[in-house]
C-alpha cells in the first residue's frame, strides 16, 4: 500500500519528543496489512468499467442535473513523498531560466531576457487570450521564474519547485503537456482545475498564483508548501493520537465545507492531496478531479482513488458532495488505525469491499470517533453526515469536535502541536529524493494534434490583495473562548 521509499531510515533519526507524544507506536498496529500481501498497480488507470448497480438503486430525481466527465481512477501512493537531506540546494541552482522548443523544456543558466510569453508567441501554432484577470501591467510568463528543482511527476508531466525572478518568493510550478492532456481527454479536467482554483481562497487550501500556457504546455503556479504530505507522518511514525487528528480533520473539514459551499467538490480527497505547511497546518491541494455543480446536480463519472471512492461513485448510481464527505470518513479512519477501513486484493476486489463490507471499528478508539465514523461512512448518501439540510453543519456540530471552536481554527490561530523540520523556504527535506534528484530538463513533446486552442482564458493572475491578506490574521477580534 507504501512505496518503500517512505520507509528511510532517517526518519526515525529525527524523531522528536514532540513526535513522540502525538503519535502511537504499535508493535503491531491492529488488523494491519503488509504491503507486500497487497496487489498493487501503480499507474494510473483510465476508464475501468463500473461494478453493476442493484435493481434496487434509487434512480434520481428526473429533475437533477446530470454531468458525464471521461472516467479516471487513480492509484494509492502515485505521488506519496518521503523524506530526503534538509538542505537548501537553491543557490547553486540559481540562475536557470526554462526555455521551451518544440521539442523539450530546456534550463538555460544565465538567460535573463528570454522572450516566450503567450503573447510573443507568432504563426498559425500562436497562443492568443483574452483574459479578464489581466491588467496592463499584469502578465507573467515562463522567463519569469528561475527553477530550481523538480519536486513531482504526474500522468502530464512534473513539478517544479521554482523562484520568480526579482524576489525572493518560492513556488510550485505545475507543468503539463498538452498532447497528454489531449490523448486523454482530459482538456475540461485541467480547464476546470484552473478556473476552480481562481474562484477559492481558504486559509486550508493552496492558493493559485499564476496561470498561463504556451503552444506546448500549460502552467500553473502555486504556493510553495514543504511540510511534505500529512500521511508521510502517519506512515512514518505511527498512528496519530485522537486530539491530533481533530485538528487535521478540522482543517479538512472547513476547506471542503468552503468548497460546497461554492459548488464545488474535490472527488479526490487522499494522503497524498493533503500537505502540511511550515505551521504544520493541512493544506488541500490537486483539484485535477474538482467539479462545479449546480445545485441538485449530479455527476456520473467514474473518478477518485480506489481506496476513497464512495459506493455511488463505483455503482455508477451519480454522486454528489456526499462523495467528499465518504473520502472525509475513509482519511479520519486512515488517521486513527493506520490503514484505510477496505484493503487488499486488486482494484475490482477493494471495490466489492466498499460497496458490500461492514467497517470493522477498532476498540481502542473513542466512543466518539466511532460514532462520527459510522455518521461519514455510511453507505447509502443520503444518510451520510453532512447530506442533510444542514450540510457542513452537521458534521462540524458532531461530539467528536466539542473542543473545536471552529471561528479560531479557520483563523489558523489553533496551532497543529506536530511541526515538520523544515529549513526555510527552499527546503526540499520532504519531498522523495526520486522526485529532487531527476533532470531537470522535461521530456520531448509533440505538437497537441488540434485547429483551436481549447484553453483560451487559461492565463490568471492572483490579485494583489489576496498576497496581503494571507499574512493578515482572520478574525482577531471576537474569538469565543
Amino acid at each position: 500500500m507504501v512505496s518503500s521509499r517512505l520507509l528511510s531510515s532517517q526518519g526515525k533519526d529525527r524523531t522528536s519528543k514532540t513526535i513522540q507524544g502525538q503519535f502511537l507506536f504499535p508493535v503491531n498496529p491492529p488488523d494491519v496489512v503488509s504491503s507486500e500481501q497487497v496487489e498493487l498497480d501503480f499507474s494510473d488507470v483510465f476508464g475501468p468499467p463500473p461494478i453493476q448497480p442493484s435493481n434496487n438503486g434509487n434512480g434520481g430525481d428526473t429533475n437533477e442535473l446530470v454531468y458525464d466527465d471521461p472516467e479516471v481512477i487513480h492509484n494509492r501512493s502515485h505521488s506519496l513523498v518521503g523524506p530526503s537531506v534538509c538542505v537548501s540546494q537553491s543557490l547553486r541552482l540559481s540562475g536557470l531560466t526554462i526555455h521551451e522548443n518544440e521539442d523539450r523544456l530546456e534550463l538555460v543558466e544565465g538567460v535573463v531576457n528570454v522572450t516566450v510569453k503567450d503573447e510573443d508567441l507568432s504563426g498559425d501554432d500562436s497562443v492568443s487570450e483574452n483574459c479578464h484577470n489581466l491588467s496592463t501591467n499584469q502578465s507573467v510568463g515562463l522567463e519569469d521564474f528561475e527553477v530550481l528543482k523538480v519536486v513531482g511527476q504526474g500522468a502530464f508531466g512534473k513539478v517544479y519547485q521554482v523562484r520568480k525572478r526579482g524576489s525572493s518568493e518560492v513556488y510550485a510550478m505545475k507543468v503539463m503537456r498538452k498532447d497528454k492532456i489531449m490523448e486523454k481527454n482530459h482538456a475540461e479536467y485541467m480547464k476546470a482545475e484552473r478556473d476552480i482554483l481562481t474562484k477559492i481562497d481558504h486559509p486550508f487550501i493552496v492558493p493559485l498564483r499564476y496561470s498561463f500556457q504556451t503552444k506546448y504546455r500549460l502552467y500553473l503556479v502555486l504556493d510553495f508548501v514543504n511540510g511534505g504530505h500529512l500521511f508521510f507522518q502517519l506512515y512514518h511514525h505511527g498512528l496519530f493520537r485522537e486530539e491530533l487528528a481533530r485538528i487535521y480533520t478540522a482543517e479538512i473539514i472547513s476547506a471542503v465545507s468552503h468548497l460546497h459551499a461554492n459548488g464545488i467538490m474535490h472527488r479526490d480527497l487522499k494522503p497524498e492531496n493533503i500537505l502540511l505547511d511550515a505551521e504544520g497546518h493541512a493544506m488541500l491541494t490537486d483539484f485535477g478531479l474538482a467539479k462545479e455543480l449546480e445545485k441538485n446536480g449530479r455527476s456520473n463519472s467514474m473518478c477518485g482513488t480506489v481506496e476513497y471512492m464512495s459506493p455511488e461513485i463505483i455503482l455508477g448510481k451519480g454522486h454528489d458532495k456526499a462523495a467528499d464527505w465518504w473520502s472525509v470518513g475513509i482519511l479520519l479512519f486512515e488517521m486513527l488505525t493506520g490503514k484505510p477501513p477496505f484493503i487488499g486484493g486488486n482494484r475490482d476486489k477493494i471495490q466489492q469491499k466498499i460497496v458490500k463490507d461492514k467497517m470493522k471499528l477498532p476498540a481502542f478508539l473513542t466512543s466518539e470517533a466511532h460514532s462520527l465514523l459510522k455518521g461519514l461512512l455510511q453507505k447509502e448518501p443520503s444518510k451520510r453526515l453532512g447530506s442533510g439540510t444542514n450540510g457542513s453543519d452537521e458534521v462540524k456540530s458532531h461530539k467528536w469536535f466539542k473542543s473545536i471552536n471552529w471561528k479560531k481554527l479557520e483563523a489558523r490561530a489553533v496551532l497543529p502541536s506536530f511541526r515538520p523540520e523544515i529549513d526555510g523556504d527552499h527546503c526540499i527535506a520532504n519531498f522523495d529524493k526520486h522526485f529532487t534528484e531527476m533532470p531537470l530538463s522535461d521530456s520531448p513533446v509533440s505538437s497537441p494534434k488540434i485547429t483551436e486552442n481549447l484553453f483560451l482564458g487559461f492565463t490568471y493572475v492572483r490579485p494583489a490583495s489576496d498576497f496581503l491578506r494571507r499574512n493578515s490574521p482572520l478574525c482577531q477580534d471576537g474569538f469565543d473562548s
